[in-house]
Order: structure tokens, then C-alpha cells, then sequence
């Protein structure tokens, strides 16, 4: 059974993706948040133009990585809303596929640079100051890829296998959903006590 909260904080999650992680990753956490009493509202930002944020008092801000940016959907939401954003309680989160391999392969640099271009930068071009900025992996799926991305991403493919990441029909989910809602039970804790 769901827990209620006192007041049922609003919050809005707007997300971009390409291969569904984005997508299952903002109901994972919207599932956390409604468990935590808040009043949830998932929007694909591709699919829904989210025009008024007014009645949100959390708003979660997340997008899929594909050649080093974010969706242009969740781009133009933050463009459209950045002056009301500013005095939100916002937070921001990515999936990224290549941030998995940078962990196992031990290239600290590498993903602290993601957490840099993709998070910290993207906060600082909007003015916004998160509560929470929240880096997660992706998916690879090779199934939906064309076949020039198949080809140029074949020896990423054997580099999967051979870091040990498991897939299932062509597809390497490189997400952790414990961490996932980890990150959204301490979310909730810092937007009810900001």
C-alpha cells in the first residue's frame, strides 16, 4: 500500500530517451516518489509539451546521451521554463550507456567528466541550483540501431561481452535500478526538508 503524505508534494518528471532507459528509469522513480507520499506526473518530453509547471513544487529534469547530449525535447523544456526552474525544486538525471564501462574499466576521469559536461554544466547553463543531480547507465539496444550504428558500434558490442555486462536479445541494460532508488528515497527526504 502507498503511503500518503501530509501535503502530496507535486512533482513533475520530464524526460527524454532513445532506447527506453530514460523512460523506465523516470517510472522507477516516480513509483519511489508515490511511495514517499508525493503526487507524481510523468511526461515524455517528446510525446507531451508541458506549457504550465506553476503547481509542481519538484521538478525532475531527465534525459538519454547520445553523442554527448541530451534529448532536444528535454533541451527545449529547459529553455522554455528556465526563469520559473530557478525558483523550483528541481533536480537533474541522465542515462548514460558509455558511464558503466568508463566505472568498470576504472577511468575516473572519464566519469567525472560526464558528471561535468552533462550534469554540473547543464545546471549552470540554466541557473539552476538541484537539489540532487543523479548519473545512472543506460541501454545499448542493437536491435533498434541502424545498420551503419551497428557496424560502427560492432567492437563496442564484443567490449560488453568482455567486461561482463549481460544482454538479452541484443540488449545491455546498464542500469542499476537499486541505486535508481536510492537515489530518488534521498531525493524525496531533501525535497521535503528544503
Amino acid at each position: 500500500m502507498l503511503k500518503k503524505g501530509k501535503d502530496g508534494m507535486k512533482a513533475l518528471i520530464v524526460y527524454g530517451t532513445r532506447y527506453g532507459a530514460t523512460a523506465s528509469t523516470s517510472e522507477e522513480i516516480s513509483k519511489v516518489l508515490r511511495e514517499q507520499g508525493f503526487d507524481v506526473t510523468v511526461a515524455d518530453a517528446k510525446e507531451t509539451r508541458i506549457r504550465d509547471i506553476s503547481g509542481y513544487e519538484l521538478i525532475l529534469v531527465g534525459s538519454g546521451i547520445s553523442i554527448s547530449r541530451w534529448t532536444k525535447e528535454t533541451e527545449r523544456f529547459l529553455e522554455m521554463h528556465k526563469m520559473e526552474l530557478v525558483n523550483k525544486k528541481v533536480a537533474l538525471f541522465i542515462s548514460s550507456g558509455s558511464w558503466p564501462i568508463f566505472v568498470k574499466e576504472g577511468k575516473r576521469e572519464e566519469c567525472d567528466n560526464i558528471y561535468q559536461k552533462q550534469l554540473l554544466e547543464k545546471a549552470s547553463k540554466y541557473s539552476l541550483n538541484p537539489l540532487s543531480m543523479g548519473l545512472f547507465g543506460g541501454i545499448w539496444n542493437f536491435t533498434k540501431m541502424g545498420l551503419l550504428a551497428r557496424k560502427t558500434l560492432g567492437g563496442l558490442k564484443q567490449k560488453l561481452d568482455a567486461l561482463g555486462f549481460k544482454q538479452e536479445d541484443g540488449i545491455y541494460d546498464m542500469r542499476d535500478m537499486n541505486a535508481i532508488r536510492e537515489w530518488a528515497e534521498e531525493l524525496a527526504r531533501k525535497a521535503r526538508d528544503d
